[in-house]
């Protein structure tokens, strides 16, 4: 006889089977994914938020913006899922597929990469 991974009640079944119900499956998953993943988790809302902000400022294929219009509407500088170099030096910092490139007097030239479009 096992013995369930949740309330530790000993169940019959599959030779597979780790719960004694859909229930203690869920609770189990549910506490797994919790407390552990809050750092994923809230990460991931912030890159989305952030690409939602520069989505909203780069409704064509280029704009440009400050710095404190993009703090004013929560943007973190600190998040992004990718950097490219050009030739010349320049570094462009992506969110997804929207990217940011700092100008000079806290301008920034907001960028959607084409290329990831189908």
């Amino acid at each position: 006889m096992k013995t369930c991974l949740e309330c530790d009640q000993p169940f019959s079944g599959r030779a597979d089977k780790k719960f004694c119900s859909d229930m203690c499956r869920n609770a189990y998953n549910n506490k797994l994914n919790s407390d552990q993943y809050n750092v994923v988790r809230n990460t991931n809302n912030q890159l989305r938020r952030n690409r939602r902000i520069l989505e909203e400022i780069c409704p064509e294929d280029k704009n440009k913006t400050t710095r404190s219009t993009l703090m004013a509407k929560g943007f973190d500088f600190n998040l992004m899922t990718s950097q490219r170099v050009t030739q010349k030096g320049s570094v462009y910092y992506f969110v997804y597929d929207y990217g940011y490139l700092e100008l000079d007097n806290d301008f920034f030239l907001i960028v959607k990469d084409n290329r990831t479009n189908p």
